[in-house]
Parts: structure tokens; C-alpha cells; sequence
């Protein structure tokens, strides 16, 4: 669980600047495709939907797209040790200003307010689910795009109105847009969860519009008064993070224009002719502390064939080809490959290969397995199958290896827990041993060591 208070310094916006973070890819949607669908904005309290998605939203009214705002609770406990005014007054006064703030940023809004208690929406997910599936109902998931706060922003009921709506895009097919608002501040840009996210460029009418909006959630960016308890809640070092020239989603379309592994050697080798190393395999000591917890994880000290799926640069491959009389590492991005093999050139038993799984398999049997950060970038009936071949290639008493990252990735249907749950389920195999944090989760299982 994040720790963190709105009086906190946080990462300086500077630092985000230098980031990268201005040169994610945009979000692939041009103004006729928003033209023809729904989007229902979900907002845990009034200025969330403008921090986040204030500009997203001038976009959309001016493309006609059909824009339902649900807002659940009215912001009441933003000052809770105010000596001048009570949480009621409070909330007609918040109410009052997203009201403003919407009629300006996108007046053909409907909106709904679903009077709920601020800080405690975790109590309320059915009503929130509810809520969202009246306002959809009628369409088809193609038709529908969610905007919802990052499921893991770090304030509870920012966290817990993004799950829900997370668990009903990924149920019924929905495309999901989740937009961070305190992710920018607890968030250091080591985190590299924002790298897997789109970015919306905004008109200068946009970020106008955005910034009046801004301006009319005043409780909130100005002091109610000048006695304790009334200081501002969002401070001008905060409120940069939203002055940028475009704002950013982790961007999950509707499961009908999901990515899969066919998709996967476009965009890897995209990611990998930019950048040697695009996701710091070398140099993060969150990638290097990981790489040693999963050589840690094996049960044995050596195994006679490895086979690694999705060996990228081949960082792992290298320690596990250490361990291994025969190792074979495969990905589906060429550029990746290239490098991997640089690594393994030591190895002579080791070797990489082009492969497109599961459509495509080495031959051969294996008594290690290893998938790791891979496992999401498969459709659920593309993980169904390598998980077929998984089984039909383990040695007996054979080790399989998964390790994934536990947060949303944007384009593909899966996360890691989805991942992992389906290996448990569809292999039947005993976990040998499990290790989660809030960044990754480390499961090992082992092959029965009789035929079934």
C-alpha cells in the first residue's frame, strides 16, 4: 500500500519533464473514432475528472461523443480539521463547483451523482458497478470506453472505483482509459509503470478550458480561509503535473481490438530499435534484485534443457544458460534477439531463436520453463494453448517458472494475476513456492513426477 500526504513534496515536475514521460505514444483514436462511442467518466470526487481528464474531455464534446460522468461522493472530508465549515457545507460547495467545471469543459455531459460517503467507496463497489452498467446499458462493448482513476493511485477510493471499473472492462469487453492524478506525486520516474502508457496531446483551447476548470474547483486550489484546517489542499507544486500540454492514460481498448501475440513482434521490435534497453534490464535494481529472486526461487542448482519464452535482451538468459547443459531462449522481437545472442555468444550449449508462441514451438523437451513479464502479452485463449505446450514439453519433475508485473498493462487483455491464476488452473501442478509484492509476483510449480 502507497503512503503518502497531499502536504508531501513529492516528484517535482521537472524531473517528470526529463522523464520520457512527454513522449509516450498517443493514444491511437482520432476525432471520428470518439465521435461514434460512449465514454462513461467516472470521478471519485469533484476535480478528479478535471485533474485527469479535464482536457480529455473538451476533446470529446467537441468530437459529439456521447459522455456519461458519474460522480460518486461530493468531496466532503477534504478539510476535516476546518474549524469554518462543516462537511455538508463542504459539499454543496464542491458540488457547486464541478458543476461549473463540467459546464465549461463539456456541457453535453450527462451527469449523475451517486451520494456516497467520501473515503469509504470501497464499501460500495456493487453500487459503483451498478451504477456504471445503467449508464452503458443498451451498447456493445465496442461502443464503450470507461475513464476511470488509475486502479493504482494510491488513495483508496481512487484505487477502488479504478478496480471496479477495471473488473467490468475486463469482464464484458469494454475499453478502458485509467487516468493517475496522485500517482505523479508518491510515483519517482524509476517507476516505470507509466511507460507502457498513451499520452492525449492537448489544443491550446483544450488546456484553457482545463485550466478554468481548474480554477472553478476553488475549495480545493485556494485556502477556505485563512484558520487552521482551511489551508489549500492541492498546492501549486501539485497542480504543474496538470498544466502539462497533454495528459496521460493507461489505455486498454475493448477486447475485440486487444493486442496479442501476433501484435507482439511489431511493437517489441518497435520498442527495441528505439532503445537498447527500454526497460532498464541493466541498470534498475528493481530488475536486477527480481532476476535474483527468481534464480534464488529454483528448486534445483542445475537443469539439462531451459527454455525461456520471451527472453527480450536476454539478461535472465544469461544466468539461467549458467545452470542449464542445454539452454534455448526465445522472442518474438528480433532486435531483442540480437542482443540476447550477444549475451549467450560465452555459452556454446545456449542458443536463441525467432518464435511467435504459441502458434510457433521449439522442438525438444524441457525440465525448465521459464515465463517471465510475457505471460499478459497473450490473448486468454493464446496463454490457454502455450499453457498446452507448456504441459506437452515439461519433463517429469520439471520446473516451471513464472514471474510477472502486478500492474495494468496498457493494450492486453491480462495482468499478472489472471496469468498466474490460469497456469494453476489449467496445469493442475503444485506450486512449489510463491512470492508477491506490490511490483511483481514469483510462482514456481513443479511437473508431477509420474504420467498422469
Amino acid at each position: 500500500m502507497v503512503t503518502f500526504s497531499h502536504t508531501d513534496a513529492g516528484t517535482p515536475e521537472q524531473e517528470w519533464a526529463a522523464s520520457g514521460v512527454a513522449a509516450l505514444p498517443e493514444l491511437p483514436l482520432d476525432t471520428s473514432e470518439l465521435a461514434a462511442l460512449t465514454f462513461v467518466v467516472l470521478a471519485a470526487h469533484p476535480d478528479d475528472e478535471t485533474l485527469g481528464a479535464g482536457g480529455f474531455l473538451a476533446r470529446l464534446h467537441a468530437a459529439g461523443a456521447a459522455i456519461e460522468l458519474v460522480l460518486c461522493t461530493a468531496g466532503e472530508a477534504s478539510h476535516p480539521d476546518s474549524q469554518t465549515t462543516t462537511p455538508e457545507r463542504l459539499a454543496a460547495v464542491r458540488l457547486a463547483e464541478f458543476t461549473t467545471a463540467v459546464s465549461g469543459l463539456a456541457p453535453s455531459a450527462t451527469l449523475r451523482f451517486l451520494e456516497l460517503p467520501d473515503g469509504q467507496l470501497a464499501a460500495h463497489a456493487d453500487r459503483i458497478a451498478a451504477a456504471i452498467r445503467e449508464s452503458i446499458a443498451g451498447r456493445t462493448a465496442e461502443e464503450v470506453v470507461i475513464v476511470a482513476p488509475y486502479r493504482s493511485d494510491g488513495h483508496t477510493d481512487h484505487d477502488t472505483l479504478g478496480k471496479v471499473a477495471a473488473d467490468l472492462a475486463t469482464q464484458d469487453g469494454y475499453g478502458l482509459l485509467e487516468y493517475p492524478i496522485w500517482y505523479w506525486l508518491w510515483a519517482g520516474t524509476g517507476d516505470t509503470t507509466w511507460s507502457s502508457w498513451v499520452r492525449v496531446p492537448l489544443s491550446q483551447e483544450e488546456q484553457q478550458a482545463k485550466s478554468a476548470a481548474m480554477r472553478a474547483h476553488a475549495s480545493q486550489t485556494e485556502p477556505l480561509s485563512g484558520q487552521p484546517g482551511d489551508e489549500t489542499l492541492l498546492s501549486g507544486t501539485f497542480l504543474e503535473h496538470f498544466e502539462r500540454p497533454w495528459e496521460t492514460f493507461a489505455w486498454h481498448p475493448s477486447h475485440s481490438g486487444n493486442n496479442s501475440a501476433v501484435d507482439a513482434e511489431r511493437i517489441f521490435d518497435e520498442v527495441h530499435r528505439r532503445e537498447e534497453d527500454p526497460w532498464s534490464y541493466t541498470t534498475s535494481w528493481y530488475e536486477r534484485r527480481k532476476r535474483a529472486l527468481t534464480l534464488a526461487a529454483l528448486p534445483r542448482e542445475s537443469y539439462e534443457s531451459g527454455l525461456e519464452i520471451g527472453c527480450s535482451i536476454g539478461t535472465l538468459s544469461e544466468e539461467l544458460a549458467r545452470r542449464c547443459g542445454t539452454f534455448l531462449g526465445v522472442d518474438a522481437s528480433s532486435a531483442a534477439l540480437a542482443q540476447a545472442a550477444k549475451r549467450l555468444a560465452g555459452h556454446p550449449s545456449a542458443e536463441v531463436k525467432h518464435l511467435i508462441m504459441p502458434q510457433e514451438w521449439p522442438e525438444g523437451s524441457f525440465d525448465l520453463v521459464v515465463l517471465s513479464e510475457t505471460g499478459y502479452y497473450l490473448s486468454p485463449e493464446e496463454l490457454t494453448e502455450l499453457l498446452a505446450r507448456i504441459q506437452a514439453s515439461t519433463r517429469l519433475g520439471g520446473t516451471l517458472v513464472l514471474c510477472h508485473w502486478r500492474h495494468p498493462i496498457s493494450g492486453w487483455q491480462l495482468d499478472a494475476e489472471s496469468v498466474h491464476a490460469m497456469a494453476r488452473t489449467h496445469l493442475g501442478w503444485p506450486t512449489h513456492g510463491l512470492y508477491q509484492e506490490k511490483d511483481f509476483m514469483l510462482e514456481v510449480f513443479t511437473a508431477p513426477d509420474t504420467s498422469p
